[in-house]
């Protein structure tokens, strides 16, 4: 009999692969129950031994996969038709092969076409020994590698929208003069934000800024468009897209993996004396309907055009910011509160003014420096907490002509939009860490970052350009009353 000198592996309809690596730990049976159970809330380690594997391949698989379940393996993803070979019935192929059982008993005992079973053997053994020597873990991996459609991401194809959405993500924030700022120095370490640690800073829109200001931006450019959920993908996921993993550091969260939403679910002394409480402001300044109303509170930004809120944010060593939210634009403008001369030297002198720089005369005089720079329609109320840097609001009171309130003790929901706001400055000014190093400047390049931001509250609009009509009205109604 003269050989051929052919392999009976030759005949396998699989194509040649090219160190394609080893078959994963865990099949697609597996992978269904484990991202059920981190869907249910349940931790990667547990949902792993729920699923039948050990907890460290569980954590593993969540942190490539950003923790987020690829698409075919969603809890919402649709199930494998009948026609599927599942692992189970692989298993069962691979010991009857081993007991040297035909084909057509094979198919007999699944239930199956015996030219099914047959496909299956010739595509899907493993052909290294130049024979066909079928295994179950090594047939369901060229069956789930064969059964990929991978689509063109439109971030890896289209450079003009990649270039947008990583400028909105990662690009330096600027003064409205053009001076920009790196901000400080932050080594992405693939691990979440650091608490009470510095961040880095950038324009920092969330990906549903991102992708509904596409539409205001290049309103006939169909190409230019793109959904907030493939950002994210394309940020958490590995070989998902064109963005770097890095950039997950600029969303405000700073999670360098998505959070499932079930394991998400899952003080103040008042001083004030014949103050004029929140319950006694006119119904117009809460309706947020007439601008010009300001509540100022520590750590948020300040821009009051005309009912806002305002605060400070502390820092390390009694550090402050103070900040001005225009409640109907949601303008922000900061209040530089440098420490005074003689912090940290000695003893303090008794009743004398707050070194640190946000004692009671420091900040009225910010504050009047900052709103007096308004139209008076534009500066009408102030809004605050019963905070002590509030000291003196009745000289305040006086010298800018605003009508000032306070809210009631330990409500901070009274103030909603100024607590919002605090939380964005965070991402710049994290707790723990020193304010008084940053100047005029950055706070202005900070300020200006919020203000260029689309909010879905102003139908995806800047703060900046929900502001502009309303200074061009007072500008013809002054010109007009002039004239």
């Amino acid at each position: 009999m003269t050989k051929t000198g052919r392999r009976k592996s030759e005949r396998s309809t699989r194509g040649k692969l090219n160190s394609p690596g080893r078959p994963p730990v865990w099949q697609r049976e597996n992978l269904c129950r484990f991202w059920r159970g981190v869907a249910a809330g349940h931790s990667s380690e547990v949902s792993a031994v729920e699923a039948g594997v050990s907890g460290p391949v569980g954590i593993r698989c969540f942190r490539s996969s950003g923790g987020m379940p690829p698409t075919h393996l969603a809890p919402s993803a649709t199930p494998l038709m009948r026609r599927n070979l599942t692992f189970s019935e692989r298993e069962e192929i691979a010991l009857e092969c081993a007991r040297g059982t035909g084909i057509r008993a094979i198919a007999r005992k699944l239930s199956r076409s015996p030219s099914t079973v047959s496909r299956e053997l010739r595509r899907n053994s493993t052909t290294r020994s130049g024979d066909f020597d079928y295994r179950a873990i090594t047939a369901q991996w060229h069956a789930d590698r064969a059964g990929q459609r991978p689509k063109p991401r439109k971030l890896a194809n289209n450079s003009a929208l990649r270039d947008y959405v990583q400028d909105r993500l990662s690009g330096l924030i600027a003064t409205p003069g053009g001076i920009t700022f790196d901000g400080p120095v932050v080594i992405w370490k693939g691990r979440r934000a650091v608490h009470r640690q510095s961040r880095r800073w950038s324009c920092a829109w969330s990906p549903e800024q991102i992708a509904q200001r596409l539409k205001i931006d290049f309103p006939e450019d169909p190409t230019m468009r793109i959904s907030h959920e493939a950002i994210y993908q394309a940020l958490y996921i590995q070989g998902r897209g064109a963005l770097k993993r890095e950039l997950s550091a600029c969303l405000r969260s700073g999670r360098a993996l998505r959070l499932p939403r079930e394991r998400a679910r899952g003080r103040g002394r008042p001083f004030l004396t014949d103050a004029l409480m929140i319950s006694d402001r006119p119904a117009e300044i809460g309706d947020r309907a007439v601008p010009g109303h300001s509540l100022p509170r520590q750590g948020i930004a300040q821009r009051c055009p005309g009912r806002g809120e305002g605060d400070l944010i502390l820092g390390l060593g009694s550090s402050a910011i103070g900040t001005l939210v225009e409640r109907t634009t949601r303008f922000t403008m900061l209040l530089h509160l440098p420490r005074m001369e003689g912090y940290g030297k000695g003893d303090v002198p008794k009743n004398g003014p707050a070194l640190a720089g946000h004692g009671a005369e420091a900040v009225r005089d910010a504050i009047a420096g900052t709103i007096m720079g308004l139209p008076a329609a534009l500066r009408r109320s102030l809004t605050w907490d019963q905070g002590a840097e509030m000291a003196q609001h009745a000289q305040l009171q006086v010298d800018t002509g605003l009508e000032i309130y306070f809210c009631d003790p330990q409500s901070p929901w009274q103030r909603g939009s100024n607590e919002n706001t605090n939380g964005l400055l965070r991402q710049y000014f994290p707790k723990g860490t020193d304010l008084s190093r940053h100047g005029v400047n950055e706070l202005s390049a900070v300020a200006h970052a919020l203000n260029t931001r689309p909010r879905k509250t102003l139908g995806w609009r800047t703060p900046a350009e929900a502001l502009d009509p309303l200074l061009k009205q007072h500008i013809i109604e002054s010109v007009a009353t002039t004239g």
